[in-house]
């Protein structure tokens, strides 16, 4: 049985019903795991939203939800977008489309296309959520850096949000953690399993997202969030095997196992997309720890732990298997 949706508390100086009601929402890559939770979880508080998707036909919202045919890397589609919006959650990114090689270059015209298409419309914030890590060596991770940068410098005033692993049941670090414990009686371990990062789930991501806005005080502030924990990924494998009820794998020391090498047979033997997994893989060996925790104060919220929202993945995901 799926978890019960936590009730969102009223934050300081924040999110009210009157106050969501008067915000006009707009959520880009709403075909994605967080922004097609992003749309349900708005709607489900009233909030007026509207979405954009390249293909609307992989998009199934409430009918009250708008969904608008356009393509970032395409400015004259962005045309399509022709409701009032004051709030844009920035979404989107390339990995896994059209080849390996250029999705930062593609990334980056994508923001820049939008942070001009939001100034010249008159939307008042945008929402972004990219990751954390400072100079970080792997492509994704940069690209995600220099793309809260364009929208910075090129759009209206930007929150800033900067997260490690998501936690959920659709997310694709869940999605590789399960199946390499499920799949592998022995692991080999590269020296990334000993890189420290802070995790967060879905849930909390999502009340973070949905009320800042209401709160003035994150208007144009980076805004880094996790869990409290710090774990490595190694010890990510073991809280994977614990929740799910299995042995905890046996690793094989490999340190000139590369993050690169890494991802070809990480590809192999999960279902993630290897489009995908590789620039996820490749960036695990980044320190993605919170630096600066002094805009999580600006939120009431306490992220669960990352057994909590492991364990709360597991439920959403059996919950979410067709009965055989």
């Amino acid at each position: 049985m799926a978890p019960a949706r936590r009730s969102y508390k009223r934050v300081r100086g924040a999110t009210s019903a009157g106050f969501l009601s008067m915000v006009r929402t707009l959520v880009t890559g709403a075909s994605g795991y967080v922004g097609s939770r992003l749309v349900r979880e708005l709607r489900a508080q009233g909030v007026p939203v509207g979405c954009v998707a390249r293909d609307p036909s992989r998009v199934s919202f409430d009918p009250a939800v708008k969904v608008h045919r356009a393509d970032m890397l395409d400015p004259s589609s962005l045309s399509a977008i022709d409701d009032d919006y004051t709030t844009a959650y920035y979404l989107v990114h390339s990995m896994g489309r059209g080849g390996d090689s250029d999705y930062e270059q593609r990334d980056a015209v994508a923001a820049s296309n939008f942070a001009r298409f939001a100034t010249a419309t008159g939307i008042e914030r945008i929402v972004y959520l990219g990751g954390l890590g400072d100079r970080p060596a792997s492509k994704h991770l940069r690209s995600r850096l220099r793309v809260g940068e364009i929208l910075r410098d090129e759009g209206p005033p930007l929150t800033w949000f900067r997260a490690g692993m998501v936690v959920g049941a659709g997310s694709e670090s869940y999605r590789t953690l399960r199946s390499l414990v499920e799949r592998l009686p022995v692991m080999l371990a590269p020296s990334w399993l000993a890189t420290p990062t802070q995790a967060i789930a879905i849930g909390d991501v999502l009340r973070y997202l949905i009320e800042a806005p209401g709160i003035p005080e994150t208007r144009s502030r980076e805004i880094q969030i996790g869990s409290a924990e710090i774990l490595t990924y190694g010890k990510m494998l073991d809280q994977m095997a614990d929740a799910l009820g299995l042995d905890r794998r046996p690793r094989i020391p490999v340190p000139l196992l590369t993050p690169w090498l890494s991802s070809h047979w990480i590809g192999l033997i999960t279902p993630v997309d290897a489009g995908v997994a590789r620039p996820l893989i490749e960036g695990l060996s980044t320190d993605t720890t919170i630096t600066d925790s002094s805009g999580m104060e600006l939120f009431d919220i306490q992220p669960r732990s990352f057994e909590q929202a492991l364990r709360e993945a597991i439920a959403e995901d059996q919950a979410s298997r067709p009965t055989p």
